[in-house]
């Protein structure tokens, strides 16, 4: 980073920031190549309790094994926001900095920093943008940035974008 920029920024962890971050960081697969493992536990169980002297418990609970991953696969957002509300961070507050070093989150439970040079990809979505780094994905909304902030985001997707097609 050439110019010296800091912007900071606070929000809470809710349900709406929750939805927004699965939705916008998440490709959700309903297809019937997602539903195997489903399929198969679920018949794998129903030959059991047909066709076999296997502890009747056992059976059916291979049955059932098979239609809850079915139904954790069809309600796997509302199941993830779920998850995250139950966290200790859920209604807390997270404090953005974006600065010449990075991007950094500081919270009552967790404090990262994300250095502009770890940063492999930018990805513009509808409602804000996916950055990856060696450690995995973030998401940040697009409410949480300032103009001049999404000005330097913008900057650097195409700066790393482009880096990465030179080097491919």
């Amino acid at each position: 980073m050439t110019t010296p920029f800091s912007y900071s920024h606070t929000f809470t962890l809710d349900k709406d920031h929750f939805n927004e971050c699965y939705s916008q960081s998440v490709v959700n697969d309903q297809s019937i190549k997602a539903y195997f493992k489903a399929i198969v536990l679920s018949l794998f169980g129903i030959l059991l309790v047909l066709f076999s002297d296997v502890n009747p418990y056992a059976a059916w609970f291979v049955f059932a094994l098979g239609i809850l991953e079915a139904v954790s696969i069809y309600y796997r957002q509302p199941w993830w926001v779920m998850r995250q509300l139950l966290g200790k961070s859920a209604k807390g507050d997270v404090t953005l900095i974006v600065d010449d070093k990075g991007i950094a989150t500081n919270s009552f439970y967790i404090k990262n920093m994300v250095l502009w040079q770890n940063i492999s990809a930018f990805k513009k979505t509808d409602l804000g943008w996916v950055i990856s780094h060696e450690f995995g994905n973030n998401y940040i909304s697009d409410s949480c940035l300032s103009d001049e902030a999404a000005e330097l985001f913008a900057k650097y997707a195409k700066e790393i974008n482009s880096k990465n097609n030179k080097v491919d």
